[in-house]
C-alpha cells in the first residue's frame, strides 16, 4: 500500500476561480497562482523587502481609517498582523519568487491575502474565508501594486542603507582616522605610478582612506534622501484612480513617523510609477562606494605585502593559514574577501541599471529583480565592510623602521634640491644615487651641490612629508 505524505489542502477561490491551497498556509489563491505559474526559484525576494511591505501595509490601514475608508476596528486589525509581517514573523508564508510578475503583484497580493487570512485566524474564523477582512477591498484599500510596490521599493533600501551600510562605513570611517592620527607623525615613502615618489607620512594616507569613506558615508546619504519621494497614492497609472486625494500625503507622513526618515508624496505620480530613475541613481552611488572601499581594501593590501619581498609596511593581522602547501603562510584574506564583496556589488548595480531601462510607458516591470539587486548590492557592501573593519583594520600595525628606510633612501627626494640646485642638476644627483646605490644625499655631497648643513635641511624626510607644518606652528 503507497501511503501519501502530501499536506493537506483548502480551496481557495480568486477572480479566476477555485484553487487548492495549502491547508495551513496564511496565503491564497493568488499566490498560489504565482507559485504555479512562475518557475521555481532559490531566489526569493529579500526578507527586508518583504518586511518593509508589512510597513507599508500598516501605515495604508492607518490612513485609510483616519480618513474614515475603513473602520477603526478593522484598521487595528490589519495593523496588528502587518506588525508581524514587518517583524519577520510571518517569513514563511511569503514564497515567491524574485522571477514573477515585473509590477510584484505576485508579491503585494501575497501580503494581502496573509494579511486578511491572519485577520480571520486571530478573529476565529476560517483561512480563506475572507472575514472579516478582504484581501482586495481591505487590505489592498486605496492602492495598487503600481504604486505600493515601488513604495516598498524605496521604504526598503533606505531603512537598508540607514540601519546597515551607513554604521558599517561609519565604523570603517572612525578606525581609519584613528590609525591616522596614531601614526600622524611615522614618515614613509609616497607612491605614484606604483613607483617611489617623495615623503608622506601613514597618518596622511590612512586620513585620505577615512575621507574616501567619509564622502561614502555622504553618498549614502544623498542615496536616503533621493529614496524619500514616494509612489504611494498614484494607485494603477499614476492618476490616484479610487484613493483619497490626501491618502499618499498621509501614508508618508506614518511612515516618516515609523522610520524617522523623511518621506514624501512624489511631485508627479506618473514620473514615479512609469519610471525607476532614481534606483538607477541609487546604483551609481553604490558603485562609487564599492569603488571606495575596493581602493582602501586594495592599498592595505598592497602596503602588507611581504613580509621579506614585498613593501611590507603594514603588518595586517593573521586570521588564518594562507596555504595548503606553504608553511607559515599568510595572506591578506580580508581584504580579498572586501574587494569580492564589492566586485559583487557592481556586479549587482549594473542588473539594476538595466532594470531601470526596462520601463515602458506607464510601468517599470522590472520591480522584483530591481529590489533584489539592489539589496544583494547593499547586503554584500555592509557585510563586507563590517569585517573588514573588525578582522583587518583594528588590528593593523605599521612597520616603522622599514617606512623611515624608504623615505630616507628614496630617490625622490632630489625633487627637494630643484629650488636650490635646479631641476637638471638634481636630476644627475638622482642619477648618480641610482647607479651607486646609494642615497640621494651621498650623491648631492658627492656632486657638490649643497654644504652639510643645507643638504640635511633640504632632505630632512619629515619636512618634505609636511611642508606647511612650520607655517601652521607660527599660526
Amino acid at each position: 500500500m503507497t501511503v501519501s505524505h502530501e499536506s493537506p489542502t483548502r480551496t481557495d477561490t480568486d477572480s479566476l476561480g477555485p484553487v487548492e491551497v495549502p491547508s495551513e498556509s496564511l496565503w491564497g489563491a493568488s499566490t498560489q497562482r504565482a507559485l504555479n505559474t512562475f518557475p521555481e526559484s532559490s531566489t526569493p525576494l529579500p526578507r527586508s523587502f518583504i518586511h518593509s511591505l508589512g510597513l507599508v501595509k500598516k501605515a495604508c490601514a492607518a490612513a485609510n481609517a483616519e480618513l474614515g475608508k475603513i473602520s477603526l476596528e478593522n484598521s487595528e486589525l490589519i495593523q496588528q498582523v502587518t506588525k508581524e509581517i514587518a517583524a519577520g514573523k510571518l517569513d514563511s508564508h511569503f514564497p515567491v519568487s524574485v522571477f514573477q510578475t515585473g509590477s510584484g503583484t505576485s508579491s503585494n497580493m501575497n501580503a494581502n491575502e496573509v494579511i486578511a487570512n491572519r485577520c480571520s485566524q486571530l478573529s476565529g474564523k476560517k483561512l480563506g474565508s475572507k472575514d472579516p477582512i478582504h484581501p482586495n477591498d481591505h487590505a489592498n484599500l486605496g492602492q495598487s501594486s503600481n504604486d505600493v510596490i515601488p513604495t516598498t521599493l524605496h521604504l526598503s533600501l533606505a531603512l537598508a542603507l540607514k540601519n546597515d551600510l551607513r554604521p558599517a562605513l561609519s565604523k570603517l570611517r572612525k578606525e581609519l582616522a584613528k590609525k591616522s592620527e596614531n601614526w600622524s607623525d611615522t614618515i614613509k615613502l609616497g607612491r605614484t605610478h606604483l613607483m617611489d615618489a617623495v615623503p608622506i607620512t601613514i597618518g596622511q594616507e590612512f586620513g585620505a582612506f577615512a575621507r574616501q569613506i567619509e564622502k561614502s558615508i555622504q553618498r549614502a546619504d544623498r542615496g536616503i534622501d533621493l529614496l524619500g519621494e514616494l509612489a504611494i497614492g498614484g494607485t494603477a497609472v499614476g492618476s490616484g484612480l479610487n484613493t483619497h486625494p490626501q491618502f499618499g500625503t498621509l501614508v508618508c507622513r506614518i511612515l516618516s513617523t515609523d522610520t524617522a526618515i523623511n518621506f514624501r508624496e512624489a511631485i508627479n505620480h506618473f514620473e514615479a510609477q512609469s519610471s525607476r530613475d532614481d534606483a538607477v541613481e541609487l546604483a551609481g552611488i553604490l558603485c562609487a562606494i564599492a569603488t571606495a572601499l575596493s581602493k582602501v581594501s586594495n592599498d592595505i593590501r598592497l602596503l602588507g605585502t611581504g613580509p621579506r619581498a614585498g613593501l611590507g609596511e603594514l603588518q595586517l593581522p593573521e586570521t588564518q593559514p594562507g596555504s595548503s602547501i606553504m608553511p607559515g603562510k599568510v595572506n591578506p584574506v580580508l581584504c580579498e574577501s572586501l574587494v569580492q564583496s564589492c566586485h559583487s556589488a557592481i556586479g549587482h548595480c549594473q542588473t539594476a541599471i538595466r532594470c531601470g531601462q526596462d520601463g515602458h510607458l506607464q510601468l517599470n516591470a522590472t520591480l522584483p529583480l530591481l529590489a533584489s539587486s539592489l539589496h544583494q548590492a547593499i547586503e554584500a557592501l555592509a557585510r563586507g565592510c563590517q569585517s573588514f573593519t573588525q578582522h583587518c583594520v583594528e588590528g593593523l600595525q605599521a612597520n616603522t623602521e622599514r617606512c623611515q628606510n624608504y623615505a630616507k633612501n628614496a630617490l625622490g627626494l632630489a625633487t627637494a634640491l630643484n629650488p636650490k640646485v635646479g631641476y637638471d642638476s638634481a636630476t644627475k644627483a638622482a642619477q648618480l644615487a641610482h647607479k651607486n646605490n646609494t642615497s640621494i644625499h651621498e650623491a648631492a655631497r658627492e656632486l657638490k651641490l649643497l654644504d652639510a648643513e643645507q643638504l640635511e635641511e633640504t632632505l630632512d624626510p619629515k619636512s618634505l612629508a609636511l611642508p606647511h607644518s612650520a607655517k601652521r606652528e607660527l599660526e
